[in-house]
């Protein structure tokens, strides 16, 4: 499976969602949580070119943010995603 990375703050309900449906689907993924670190939240902004979270990527392909999750995996668009091998950095 891809690297999945999701970059968070603690009082996001949009990142609560977002965490709550990659945890639902039993998807392994590692939370970078910009409130904590001012350095991620620049690398955050240099990657995704975008200022507000969450912030989502699997592999290297930018997702965006929870509407956009949403909607891939309401189309089955996730899932594949998931599978792309073009994408895969795997995590253990």
């Amino acid at each position: 499976m891809p690297l999945i990375q999701i970059y968070t703050t603690a009082f996001c309900p949009y990142c609560v969602r977002a965490l709550d449906l990659l945890d639902r689907k039993q998807i392994k993924y590692q939370q970078i949580r910009v409130d904590r670190d001012r350095e991620q939240l620049k690398a955050m902004i240099r990657r995704s070119n975008r200022t507000t979270v969450p912030q989502i990527f699997i592999g290297e392909y930018h997702v965006g943010g929870y509407d956009d999750i949403v909607a891939l995996e309401q189309t089955g668009e996730l899932d594949r995603l998931l599978e792309e091998p073009s994408i895969r950095s795997s995590i253990s």
